[in-house]
Parts: structure tokens; sequence; C-alpha cells
């Protein structure tokens, strides 16, 4: 058991360290989901209709997402809260797996079964091929000797 001056003491620079990160992904989920809510209103879906924006906002995050990790991993070496402001605060806030879940459940409610079962299938499916599709393009892009190919750990062979 440790004295409470220890522990105290040691809780104490945790948070001091993770406070930046905590105030980034902050600024970033706010910076992101208002770019989403801006999306709703200049592209509203129908009720009954296939969620559009929503498809679009959560594949056109994981395309983004894809560049960024391998910027910011891979090639240029960023300051420790560009990743926690853009890839989970910006992008975390900008996409919305939530609302998407939201939307199945209102057109599955709206008996519109083949709707709702395109949308279950197509956004995962969606959004897994633009992660995966911007990933190898930007490493073939920033990298061009490579063929876009990495090492187990997602590095560049030398």
């Amino acid at each position: 058991m440790t004295a409470p001056n220890t522990e105290s003491a040691a809780v104490r620079p945790a948070w001091r360290t993770q406070a930046p990160v905590v105030v980034a992904v902050s600024l970033g989920g706010g910076t992101g989901a208002a770019a989403r809510y801006a999306a709703s209103l200049w592209w509203p879906t129908q009720t009954t209709g296939f969620p559009w924006t929503t498809f679009w906002v959560n594949v056109a995050g994981c395309a983004v997402m894809g560049v960024l990790m391998v910027v910011v991993t891979e090639v240029w070496d960023a300051h420790r809260l560009v990743r926690p402001f853009l890839g989970t605060g910006v992008l975390g806030g900008f996409t919305t797996f939530s609302a998407y879940a939201v939307d199945i459940r209102h057109l599955f409610a709206a008996d519109q079964l083949r709707t709702g079962l395109a949308y279950l299938a197509a956004t995962p499916l969606a959004a897994l091929t633009a992660v995966w599709l911007t990933t190898w393009a930007t490493r073939r892009l920033l990298a061009p000797g490579t063929g876009g190919q990495t090492d187990p750990r997602g590095r560049r062979p030398s």
C-alpha cells in the first residue's frame, strides 16, 4: 500500500501529461461534429430514403483517416497532438456510426427492409474499402519506389 502523498503525486503528472490530449480531442471532436451537422443541413435525407449524407460522411471520414494515418505514422514526424486532434477528434466527431445505427433502426421501423439491409451492408464495406484504398494510394504516392509495400509494423522497407 502506498502513502496517500505518493499516490496523489503520481496522478498529478499523469493528468498534466494527458490534459493537452483531452483538450485536442475535445476541440477536434467539436469541429468534426459541426462539419457533420453542416453536411446534414446541406444534404438532408428523407426519413424513408437511403441515408446518403450519413453514408458519404462515414466513407469520406474513413478515406481521410487512411491518408492521415499514413502521413502521421510513416511520412511525417508529427507533433504528438496532431493524431489525437485530427484522428480521434475531428474525424471521430465527423464520422457517425451511431447515426448509422439509428438510420438502420428507422428504416426497419418504416418497413424499408431492402433499403435498411443495403445500408447495413454498404456502409461498413464502403468505409473499410475507403480506408484500405486511401492507405494504399497514399503509400504509393508518397513512396513510389516501394509500391506501397510496408513491413508488418506499417513501415516502408529501406
